[in-house]
């Protein structure tokens, strides 16, 4: 049995499918992995990169607080007083109300929940109106360093008592006379920390990964510890776990981070690497702020990171291998199914290659020993293949001739109509004695006729058919003078496509015919336009003629779909739009399926047909 179809089939479905089917599966999911890796890690530097721009837009909006404030006029007449000592008591209260007012009026006005405040030198805080603010971590920070950007705190320096126990950062900026550009305390804009804090803590790594935001010290600028937990502030100024806020950094894995993205920062503000610590792969995002000098890091464990690539590319690998499986027993069970039938049949095809098929049900006779089913059947099949072959050529070329003479017959419709019409437009002119363009007509005339004598092919350029076409409505023209108007636009490309001859006349002849059927109430306007829509081309032919019934539209839509209408019956119908219907069938005589149209038509506005065929240059 070893050359059976069946032991063969076994073997090439061992050979062809099997390794390739088990590399490439490999292939792919290690590919698939390192696809979805790279997305994964580019999806979590862009959620980075929101949070900084975030942090941007609000520090933007809380810098332009401060400078509002100072370079306010209340501000400055507030300062001037002062300075000045000949103002009385009463002038200086007002002068700070109006500044109380004035800073109240921000904060009401600003939708994040900001609040200022204003300390001089030597009036202290205008809310409190002592020195206490001097002795904050906040003013030391920004006095000893000029770190403008505070850390999450509490100050009870606030226009409203309620906002003491609001956990805030803040800006500072001197608060500076303009006019003597003296300096004569700080300006400090807060707001509330949860505005940083919540957008952060929606930012998740894996199940454990958090991000988190540092000061150029390495300390959390929203009082968070290493856990990603916001430490509780006490009625003070630094949280309750300033310790272990402040040492954020230090001894834990961010602090052994810090210092390599220090250095990377200088090259690019934003990146990721990967990072060991206690036997465990980390992989830190970060994203340097260079106006506040703040880090954005976040760190995740990679196996946490990428637990789902794993588990997929697991998945597929075992479901690969089922399936493989599955693959080997049905090949299998298709082997013997198939070549059981396919020997059965090869003893019949003996008969069924001569043609005699009732032979081939009664003798079903044995394949020798030793040869094979398939090589039997193929050349069976093979002498099969010639026969058909001959009946299909033969029933095709009996097809051929047959539509080729519908289309001769269809064609021979359309000229002696034509040319009746035209006759009787020259006989016209005779008749009204313009023997001046009877010439003209005539010369027209015979281009169209050289035109429909040349016997040649039967398509032709669409640039050749609107020729024609202007040679018709020229001498249309002559006739009807000011009821007759038209337009003709052709897309530049278009000419060059091929259609069938005198596929655009019968259907400019009805739009002048029902046009001028509306009478003298309006000139008849008819349109000729071809273009090029997805690689198909468009012939429209419009006019503002009596319209169509729709019954009669529905007729036409019909009988262009129907494959197996009569061409005979176009031929011998009367009415009903003939020179329409004569153009729908021959483009399905040449198209096929490939053949669309569509009118839009309404009684009393007018009809448009528009015929979408197949792009052809050959």
């Amino acid at each position: 049995m070893l050359y059976s179809l069946r032991s063969r089939l076994m073997a090439a479905f061992s050979i062809l499918l099997i390794v390739p089917f088990t590399v490439l599966v490999y292939t792919l999911t290690d590919r698939s992995a390192k696809s979805i890796q790279s997305s994964v890690e580019v999806s979590t530097s862009q959620t980075i990169e929101q949070y900084a721009s975030h942090i941007d837009t609000l520090l933007t909006q809380v810098e332009d607080t401060g400078n509002q404030v100072l370079g306010s006029p209340i501000a400055q007449e507030w300062l001037a007083g002062l300075r000045n000592d000949e103002l009385s008591p009463g002038e200086k209260l007002l002068s700070k109300r109006r500044m109380k007012e004035f800073l109240s009026s921000l904060a009401i006005n600003d939708s994040n929940g900001i609040s200022i405040g204003v300390f001089a030198d030597g009036a202290g805080g205008i809310w409190r109106q002592d020195r206490s603010y001097a002795e904050q971590e906040w003013y030391g920070e920004y006095r000893e360093r000029g770190v403008k950007w505070t850390r999450s705190h509490l100050d009870p320096d606030q226009a409203d008592e309620s906002l003491a126990d609001r956990a805030i950062n803040g800006y500072v900026l001197p608060l500076v006379q303009l006019q003597s550009l003296r300096s004569m305390g700080v300006i400090k804009v807060n707001y509330p920390t949860e505005l940083l804090r919540a957008p952060l803590e929606k930012i998740r790594f894996g199940e454990t990964g958090r991000a988190f935001l540092l000061d150029s010290e390495g300390r959390s600028v929203l009082g968070e510890n290493e856990a990603g937990e916001a430490d509780e502030l006490d009625g003070a100024d630094e949280p309750d776990g300033t310790e272990e806020a402040g040492a954020l950094t230090e001894g834990g894995l961010l602090g052994d981070a810090l210092g390599e993205i220090r250095g990377r920062t200088a090259d690019a503000p934003a990146g990721f690497f990967p990072i060991r610590r206690n036997g465990t792969d980390y992989l830190l995002f970060y994203r340097h702020l260079p106006e506040p000098n703040w880090t954005i890091v976040g760190v995740v464990p990679e196996d946490e990171l990428f637990v789902e690539i794993r588990q997929t590319r697991n998945a597929m690998l075992l479901i690969s291998g089922l399936l493989l499986v599955v693959v080997i027993v049905v090949a299998f069970g298709l082997s013997k199914g198939v070549t059981r039938p396919l020997s059965r049949m090869a003893r019949a095809m003996r008969q069924v290659k001569l043609g005699d098929f009732d032979k081939a049900l009664k003798l079903m006779p044995s394949v020798k020993s030793g040869h094979s089913e398939l090589g039997f059947v193929t050349d069976a099949f093979e002498q099969m293949t010639h026969r058909l072959k001959y009946l299909i050529e033969t029933e095709f070329e009996t097809n051929l001739r047959r539509k080729n003479a519908e289309y001769k017959a269809l064609l021979l419709q359309i000229n002696p109509h034509f040319y009746n019409n035209s006759l009787e437009i020259i006989g016209g002119l005779a008749a009204m004695k313009r023997e001046d363009l009877v010439m003209d007509a005539a010369e027209a005339l015979g281009q169209m006729m050289r035109y429909s004598l040349n016997l040649n092919t039967d398509r032709v350029r669409v640039a050749e058919e609107f020729a024609y076409i202007r040679d018709y409505l020229f001498i249309l023209k002559l006739r009807y003078d000011e009821d007759l108007e038209f337009r003709i636009e052709e897309e530049e490309g278009a000419g060059d496509a091929l259609v069938p001859k005198f596929i655009l006349q019968p259907l400019v002849e009805n739009a002048v015919k029902y046009s001028l059927e509306k009478g003298a109430a309006e000139a008849a306007s008819v349109f000729i336009g071809s273009c090029v829509s997805d690689g198909r081309l468009r012939l429209t032919v419009a006019d503002n003629g009596i319209g169509m019934a729709p019954e009669l539209a529905a007729d036409l839509a019909r009988d262009a779909l129907q494959k197996e209408k009569d061409a005979a019956s176009i031929l011998n119908s009367a009415g009903d739009r003939i020179g329409l219907r004569n153009v729908l069938a021959r483009c399905r005589l040449n198209y096929g399926e490939g053949f669309r149209f569509e009118i839009d038509t309404e009684p009393g506005r007018g009809t448009s047909i528009t015929l979408n065929l197949p792009w052809s240059r050959s």
